[in-house]
């Protein structure tokens, strides 16, 4: 596939839109390089999108500003509102199913769901993203790695493989945390309890924060159930062994599944609802997972009061850390690289800054809302475009001058290692659950500060 050139759009917002904050300064500056249509093309259409998804958008602009790709090239085509046009005229019959713009735009999009949090329309772009790749992406169409990945991850005698080799966490978990106790739903935190250190305010969001889940995941008496995601079993073993360190009441069964959020990226959107719902059965109570992506399709699928992303659970439970996290006997630097799918699919942006807060001096990067490139299958699909995606933020990382960058998510994690050993930056890429776990042993954080070995 073709990898976009990127190019300086400058404009009322700045370079390529970034410095407007989340679209609030109105329509995106340029004018469009394809004819955009008043509004939803007439017709019954040929049934491969939600006709009722494709007519919500009304053309205004503001998703563009928000979108990363549209900050890369600056052409309509590939930004929100350009592919909601091509969207329409694919439906029409307008464009043959073989038209190569089709082709590369529902690849070229990362997903983020970035336009959503903008959208005065409250248009579901995630959704006819996934019904535009259900259709695109069908059989062998299919990019090959894309389906060797998902081959892998449909059998659950290999994930469980992993295990073995790889020694994630495993087994039932208690019937309550030492070291905390779950608070009731509505009680308020124990007085002998210092408060969260304020972190920095996240951009907000017009999907709510954690707020919009209905019910306390953390009630007394609600088993809850680790998740254990397909990647991070296998890359990443550690996570899951620290979040029983810090969630030792979570049980871990071990016949679990995927989730099917990767299925739901890569257009087999209804193999990946029936293994949320397998998932769903096979895990008890409250699903914990250390996945923002793998959270908000959980929670589309099964949801929200099912579902808690752990920075979430933590935040209503009232963990209170043992130590802080140090370097060279310093309270260390960190900063935070939010999950786009947590972000803006399920609007939670405040507790992990919070929890990290709590342990280390927090600072947040222009750029930490922004999605980092990595997004699933992305970094391998488009290597080249990934790069384009990620090099800003490296950047912002190097003038922050941090110890630690957090993520919330494997697939950023991963992104942001590769990233960070690449620049040779001295900062170290880990996910919260590790990081929240270095300050329940303080000896443990990092006694160096020179670039990381490569």
């Amino acid at each position: 596939m073709t990898d976009h050139d990127a190019v300086d759009h400058s404009g009322p917002c700045g370079p390529s839109g970034a410095g407007c904050a989340g679209g609030a300064c109105g329509p995106a500056p340029a004018a469009p390089s394809a004819p955009v249509p008043p509004g939803p093309a007439a017709g019954p259409g040929l049934g491969i999108f939600d006709k009722e998804l494709l007519d919500r958008c009304i053309s205004c602009g503001f998703c563009l500003p928000a979108c990363p790709t549209y900050a890369l090239t600056g052409e309509e085509t590939s930004s929100p509102r350009g592919r909601i046009t091509l969207m329409r005229a694919l439906e029409a019959g307008d464009l043959a199913p073989d038209d190569p713009t089709l082709a590369e735009e529902s690849s070229f999009c990362l997903g983020c769901r970035a336009c959503e949090t903008v959208c005065p329309a409250g248009v579901e772009y995630g959704q006819l993203l996934e019904q535009w790749r259900d259709h695109q992406w069908s059989g062998p169409s299919r990019p090959w790695i894309a389906r060797a990945l998902m081959a892998l991850v449909s059998r659950p005698g290999l994930l469980r493989l992993q295990g073995l080799v790889r020694r994630h966490a495993r087994g039932p978990g208690r019937t309550a945390a030492p070291d905390a106790p779950v608070p009731a739903p509505g009680s308020e935190r124990p007085a002998d309890t210092p408060e969260r250190p304020a972190a920095p305010a996240a951009a907000p969001s017009t999907a709510g924060d954690a707020s919009t889940a209905t019910g306390p995941a953390a009630a007394p008496g609600r088993p809850v159930s680790l998740m254990l995601g397909c990647v991070e079993r296998g890359l990443y073993p550690k996570v899951s062994r620290a979040v029983r360190q810090l969630c030792p009441e979570a049980d871990v069964p071990a016949t679990q599944g995927c989730c099917g959020a990767l299925h739901a990226h890569n257009g087999d959107s209804r193999t990946g609802a029936e293994l949320a719902r397998t998932l769903g059965e096979q895990l008890p109570g409250t699903i914990l997972t250390t996945a923002g992506g793998c959270a908000a399709h959980l929670a589309h699928h099964l949801g929200r009061d099912r579902v808690r992303e752990l920075s979430e659970y933590l935040d209503e439970r009232g963990h209170s850390p043992a130590g802080q996290v140090t370097v060279d006997g310093r309270r260390a630097r960190a900063a935070l690289q939010d999950s786009c799918h947590l972000r803006n699919g399920l609007g939670v942006t405040r507790p992990p800054r919070e929890l990290i807060a709590e342990v280390a001096d927090y600072v947040e990067l222009p750029g930490a809302g922004k999605c980092c490139g990595a997004a699933g299958t992305y970094a391998m699909l488009r290597p080249a475009d990934s790069r384009k995606v990620l090099d800003p933020k490296l950047e912002e990382v190097e003038a922050a001058d941090v110890d630690y960058v957090v993520a919330v998510n494997p697939g950023c994690l991963r992104q942001l290692e590769q990233g960070l050993r690449r620049v040779r930056s001295r900062a170290r890429a880990i996910h919260l659950a590790e990081f929240l776990a270095l300050a329940e042993r303080p000896s443990r954080g990092r006694k160096d500060a020179g670039p990381r070995e490569s």
